[in-house]
């Protein structure tokens, strides 16, 4: 969750393990959503000689809708795209439900912006086709996935980051101080508590990414007479300079 994590985490690994070990930058979780709803027909036709491929199909591609995120189902980890089923008149065979929730599944798991997961989205299928010949269950997980790359990028996908709660416990006197740290790190402050010896608690929410040094630097402003404690909240979308940063870091545009 945090350096500190990291750091018992590498001590146990030389100190019962005996294992040494490379030590990288820490790296921020990341994810993608998908904002708006598009529709797309995606068509795959290859031909190479004897039996080629065919698919054809017309979908909407967005956003899950809340009943299914409250869903025991997505809560418990075991669905993340939900799918619906509105073919008529046998213009797609049922056969090719599976390759096709398969193709899109495994499409959440590289995002369209930098690769990162999508935790939930919606597809709906309402048309298509298919050859007596070419169309095999292969043809349309492939198509679904083609389809996925040419829809998202028209469904407004966002970054989004995760934001920490924290609470620091800090004596009066460098509660102007921490609180502006907290500032310039975009957080943004929920309240403050009293403390016993004249302490204060001062709650927020904290991009996880602003706060890689954060325990050194809260010694360092308040003489090391501070504490914090930090546990995960929930998912915000990055601001714009945030994600675009983020982004070209993933593209390999800018140097990390």
């Amino acid at each position: 969750m945090g350096e500190l994590h990291l750091e018992i985490i590498v001590d146990r690994l030389r100190r019962e393990f005996k294992v040494e070990c490379n030590q990288g930058q820490p790296q921020v979780n990341y994810k993608e959503a998908l904002t708006i709803s598009v529709s797309h027909r995606e068509r795959l036709k290859k031909q190479s000689g004897g039996s080629g491929l065919f698919a054809d199909m017309e979908f909407e591609l967005g956003p899950a809708d809340q009943e299914f995120l409250e869903s025991d189902d997505f809560k418990n980890g075991k669905k993340k795209l939900q799918f619906v089923w509105e073919i008529v008149g046998g213009s797609i065979d049922k056969n090719y439900i599976k390759p096709i929730t398969d193709g899109f599944t495994s499409m959440m798991n590289n995002g369209i912006l930098a690769g990162y997961n999508i935790d939930s989205m919606k597809v709906r299928v309402f048309d298509g086709s298919m050859h007596a010949v070419d169309s095999k269950p292969i043809a349309f997980e492939l198509c679904a996935k083609e389809g996925f790359r040419a829809a998202a990028s028209k469904a407004n996908p966002v970054l989004m980051e995760p934001i920490m709660k924290l609470e620091v416990t800090t004596p009066d006197e460098f509660t102007g101080s921490v609180i502006g740290d907290l500032n310039r790190r975009r957080g943004l402050p929920k309240g403050q508590e009293p403390r016993p010896g004249g302490a204060i608690a001062i709650q927020a929410e904290v991009p996880l990414s602003e706060m890689f040094g954060y325990v050194t630097q809260l010694r360092t402003i308040t003489s090391g007479r501070a504490s914090s404690v930090m546990e995960f909240s929930h998912y915000a979308e990055a601001p714009a300079g945030v994600a675009k940063e983020v982004i070209e870091k993933a593209k390999g545009t800018v140097k990390v």
